[in-house]
C-alpha cells in the first residue's frame, strides 16, 4: 500500500471494498480524521468508521488506484485488513489450500484443467459470488465468502429444512462480524452443500438472522453463506471474474 508494506490482508469475496486496520494507517503514517467516514456494513451489523485515502493497493497483477480505505476494527485471523471485490472484474484469484497459497492475475478466460470441476456463478452488482446449490432437498442461494470463517444459514433455510426433518435443531452459537456486533445463532448439524458436482459436507451451519442478509435482501428465500470452514476441505479454488466461473479441485480425501 503506497510501497510500504507487505501487509496481511484476508480475501473477502464477500466484501465490495477493501479495508485495513488502524495499525496499518499508523504504519502509512496517514492520520484518520482527514477523510470522510463511510458506512461499514459487515455480517452481524453495520458502523459508522473513519477511513485513510491511499494513491495505491497493489496485490499480484491488481493495482487498485486512489482508493479509500475503511478503518475496521477487526479482521479474520488476526489479518491487517481485508481485500475486496474492487478492481477483480477482470482477475483470476488461486487458492491453494494445501500448499497456502494465493494468486491474484489477470484472467486469460482459461479453462478447467480435467482434474477440476466448474460451476458457473452470478454477481450482484459485480460483486456478491452467487451460485445455485442444494442444501439437502432444499434449492438455496449460495454466497461464497472467503471472508467468514463459518458457514450461516438464514432463517428460511432453517425452516425449510425443519419442515423436512422434525429433529432439525442444534445448540445456541454466537456470531461476531468485522463491526464487532454479536448475533445470537443456531448451530445445527446440516445436509450436504451440494454444487455442480461438488458435495461438501460441514460438519454444522449457524443459522441467524444476521444483518447482512437483510442488507443483501436474501430472507425471504433460503440463503447461505459458505465460509471457509466449509471452503477449506477443497483442494484448490479458482475464482475466475471474467469468465464468472468457480473452479475447483476436490482434495483426495474426497
Amino acid at each position: 500500500i503506497n510501497g510500504h508494506g507487505p501487509f496481511r490482508l484476508v480475501v473477502d469475496t464477500g466484501a465490495s471494498n477493501s479495508g485495513v486496520t488502524a495499525m496499518v494507517a499508523l504504519a502509512l503514517g496517514i492520520p484518520t480524521d482527514q477523510s470522510p467516514h463511510v458506512m461499514l456494513r459487515g455480517v452481524t451489523g453495520s458502523a459508522d468508521v473513519p477511513t485513510i485515502h491511499v494513491d495505491k493497493l497493489s496485490v499480484g497483477d491488481l493495482a487498485v488506484d486512489s482508493v479509500l480505505l475503511p478503518i475496521v476494527p477487526d479482521a479474520l485471523g488476526g489479518a491487517e485488513g481485508f481485500l475486496g471485490a474492487d478492481g477483480l472484474s477482470d482477475k483470476r484469484i488461486f487458492i491453494d489450500f494445501k500448499h497456502d497459497q494465493i494468486a491474484i492475475t489477470y484472467s486469460r478466460g482459461e479453462r478447467t484443467a480435467s482434474d477440476f470441476i466448474s460451476v458457473p456463478f452470478r454477481s450482484n452488482h459485480g460483486q456478491l459470488i452467487i451460485i445455485d446449490a442444494m442444501v439437502g432437498q432444499v434449492r438455496t442461494k449460495a454466497i461464497i465468502d472467503t471472508g467468514g470463517q463459518t458457514t450461516i444459514g438464514n432463517l428460511a433455510l432453517r425452516d425449510a429444512l425443519a419442515r423436512q426433518n422434525s429433529g432439525f435443531h442444534g445448540k445456541p452459537d454466537q456470531i461476531v462480524g468485522a463491526t464487532l456486533d454479536i448475533e445470537n445463532g443456531e448451530l445445527i448439524p446440516a445436509p450436504a452443500i451440494k454444487f455442480g458436482s461438488i458435495e461438501i459436507r460441514d460438519p454444522g451451519v449457524t443459522f441467524a438472522d444476521v444483518y447482512i442478509f437483510k442488507h443483501w435482501k436474501f430472507t425471504s428465500e433460503p440463503a447461505i453463506m459458505i465460509g471457509m470452514d466449509a471452503l477449506g476441505t477443497l483442494d484448490t479454488l479458482i475464482i475466475d471474474y471474467r469468465r464468472h466461473e468457480l473452479q475447483m479441485r476436490m482434495a483426495k480425501s474426497g
